[in-house]
């Protein structure tokens, strides 16, 4: 079934690369890129993680210098006016302002960054003209692709001609590396059941096929589906923890069954042995959906866990991958939050 809806562009910088192809080159090859930093743990244990070189980075605009920005806060507004810049260069100039969906960090320093502030100062700094109704939320990895049903809606209504998701999100903050080791979350030679922090940041350009053919791009890759779910048995909760969060998303994402079984899956596994149940029991209510062998992707290993951009940057994998043909369509890409939130996209070759 062609839903009409592309995935026009996308543009990722991850620890592993500056721009989506040198992302994905490295994610290809199995190249991680995950380092000691100076700052130790509870052990005195220098931490390991996965850090974008500060030279990959553009200043802080001059208009934002003095405001008194939290380290975090700055270094992420620097990550994703990389990434959209990347993920915009097919937009016309003339073109009206985009709608911007984007996830934000669910883990926080002492002070939390306010998803409207965030907005108002990447305008700033990339430059870019954000539609009023943008909107960025704290919801971990799976609230870049949670927003793909908003843009969907705004895309096949008329209101925009282009909708842009993502997110972004450093973990390599000492105040969140501390309260992560604290809970025994973070990897190192006494916990293997941990996970490597990272940073960086992800976002798509979605759009219509029509209007690829009439600005003369190639899209990426076509949006076949998506679905959400909430765990209650989340990470941080007392409920009992089932799966039935994923595997909710994974039904809405097959209520209308693809023409083809699934051929590849982008994970958001980031080296928690938690995370490995829901995917079990999300699996097993749909086998008939997966094609037999089916590639697993689960590219933290690479560059750690990115947070908020995780799932964003999981989607711009899989669509680059799909252009290129080295990643078998359909590709399912689903990311979960720390929280509860649940969120699954099915992307295929653009017919």
């Amino acid at each position: 079934m062609s839903s009409g809806i592309v995935v026009l562009s996308a543009g990722a910088i991850t620890p592993n690369g500056l721009s989506l192809a040198e992302t994905a080159a490295a994610a290809r090859s199995r190249t991680a890129n995950l380092r000691e930093i100076e700052w130790r743990d509870r052990r005195f244990d220098p931490f390991v993680v996965g850090c974008v070189p500060d030279d990959g980075l553009p200043e802080l605009a001059d208009d934002l210098r003095g405001q008194g920005l939290q380290e975090r806060f700055s270094r992420m507004l620097r990550l994703a006016h990389v990434a959209l810049a990347e993920a915009m260069a097919p937009v016309p100039e003339s073109a009206a302002p985009i709608p911007l969906l984007m996830g934000l960090p669910e883990h926080h320093t002492r002070s939390e960054i306010d998803p409207r502030m965030f907005m108002k100062y990447l305008q700033v700094q990339s430059g870019a003209r954000f539609h009023a109704s943008s909107l960025a939320v704290p919801r971990g990895r799976a609230g870049g692709l949670m927003a793909v049903r908003q843009a969907i809606a705004k895309l096949e209504s008329g209101q925009s001609e282009f909708v842009l998701i993502g997110g972004v999100d450093s973990l390599v903050d000492l105040y969140v590396l501390g309260t992560l080791d604290l809970q025994g979350r973070v990897r190192n030679s006494q916990n293997p059941d941990g996970f490597a922090p990272g940073e960086g940041a992800a976002f798509l350009l979605l759009s219509t096929s029509t209007m690829a053919q009439g600005l003369g791009v190639e899209a990426l890759a076509e949006v076949e589906a998506c679905g959400i779910g909430l765990e209650e048995g989340h990470l941080y909760s007392d409920e009992p923890y089932l799966g039935e969060g994923l595997a909710h998303a994974f039904s809405e994402l097959f209520a209308q069954p693809p023409a083809q079984p699934v051929a590849s899956i982008y994970a958001s596994f980031n080296g928690e042995r938690y995370w490995g149940k829901e995917f079990g029991v999300a699996r097993l209510r749909n086998s008939a959906r997966f094609a037999e062998p089916l590639q697993m992707e689960h590219p933290a290993e690479c560059f750690g866990d990115l947070g908020a951009a995780h799932g964003p940057v999981m989607a711009a994998l899989a669509a680059q991958g799909i252009s290129a043909g080295y990643r078998r369509s359909p590709s399912l890409i689903y990311a979960s939050s720390d929280h509860g939130d649940r969120a699954a996209l099915l992307l295929n070759a653009c017919s």
